[in-house]
């Protein structure tokens, strides 16, 4: 009996000191995976729950006081739109992107942002960590968007789908681009 007991208490004692060593360990554990501009997805609906027309996947980088437009992306160049890879859309039927006609299927969305318009670009070369390897020869539609002031500040670029528009929007500038499945 007192045997048992012994044992009973060495296994108490020996788990639970495993158990004090593990929740230190834990508080040390680095996680170097979580990304800086979180990755988000977007859809656009036929009706409040129909089905999806588009999926957008994108990340979100922060605004963290610095000046975006003009600033940390430079007016008149080519930007991923978004931060770490390119932003990726997809079309789940034919649509039409800015008055211009696109096959279902899915392609990297860039943009040229300027000061008063922006220049809204979907690319066949998917896959692109940020602009870097962008090939202006493989866009598949081009479009404008008037670049919108908004009172408030976005602290994230946001990517949403709102009244037949694409609307991309970060700090207080927004640009939309009407999407009508055909």
């Amino acid at each position: 009996m007192k045997y048992t007991i012994f044992l009973l208490l060495f296994a108490f004692l020996f788990v639970g000191g495993l158990e004090t060593v593990n929740a230190q360990d834990k508080k040390q554990i680095r996680f170097p995976g979580i990304q800086k501009s979180p990755t988000d997805i977007s859809y656009m609906r036929e009706g409040r729950r129909g089905p999806v027309t588009a999926k957008v996947v994108y990340s979100r980088p922060y605004k963290k006081d610095r000046e975006i437009f003009g600033g940390l992306v430079p007016f008149g160049k080519v930007w991923r739109t978004g931060a770490d890879e390119a932003t990726e859309i997809t079309f789940y039927k034919d649509v039409m992107f800015g008055g211009k006609e696109v096959k279902a299927g899915s392609y990297a969305l860039f943009t040229v942002p300027n000061k008063d318009m922006w220049e809204v670009r979907l690319n066949s070369d998917l896959h692109q960590w940020g602009s870097y390897g962008y090939d202006e020869s493989k866009d598949v539609a081009k479009t404008m968007a008037k670049v919108q002031s908004m009172e408030n500040s976005l602290e994230n670029f946001t990517i949403v789908f709102a009244d037949g528009n694409m609307v991309l929007a970060w700090d207080k500038t927004m640009v939309a681009v009407p999407i009508k499945a055909k």
